[in-house]
C-alpha cells in the first residue's frame, strides 16, 4: 500500500466512524425530543389538575363561608361577646391592681 492509499483508507475509516457517531447522536436526539414532548404533556395535564383543584378549593371555601354565615353566625357572635367580656374583666382587674 502506498502512502496515499493508507491516507485514503484512514480517511474512509474516519468518515465511517463519524457517520456512525452521527447516527447515534441523531437517535439520542430523537429520544430526547420524545422525552421533552412527554414531559410537556405531563406538565399540561398537571397544570389542568392544579387549576381544577384550585377551583374546587375556592368553591369549597366559599361554601364554608356561606355555611358559617347561615348557622354559626349567632354562635360566633356569642363567643365573640364572651371574649370581649373576658378581656374587659381582665382590663378591670389590671386597672384595680395599680
Amino acid at each position: 500500500m502506498t502512502e496515499s492509499e493508507k491516507a485514503l483508507a484512514t480517511f474512509q475509516t474516519r468518515v465511517r466512524q463519524m457517520i456512525l457517531r452521527f447516527q447515534e447522536l441523531k437517535k439520542e436526539n430523537e429520544e430526547l425530543y420524545a422525552m421533552v414532548d412527554k414531559n410537556e404533556k405531563d406538565i399540561r395535564l398537571l397544570q389542568q389538575k392544579l387549576n381544577q383543584k384550585d377551583y374546587d378549593y375556592q368553591s369549597l371555601k366559599m361554601a364554608k363561608m356561606m355555611e358559617i354565615t347561615d348557622g354559626d353566625l349567632t354562635g360566633a357572635k356569642e363567643r365573640l361577646s364572651k371574649l370581649i367580656r373576658d378581656v374587659n374583666r381582665c382590663i378591670a382587674i389590671l386597672s384595680d391592681e395599680k
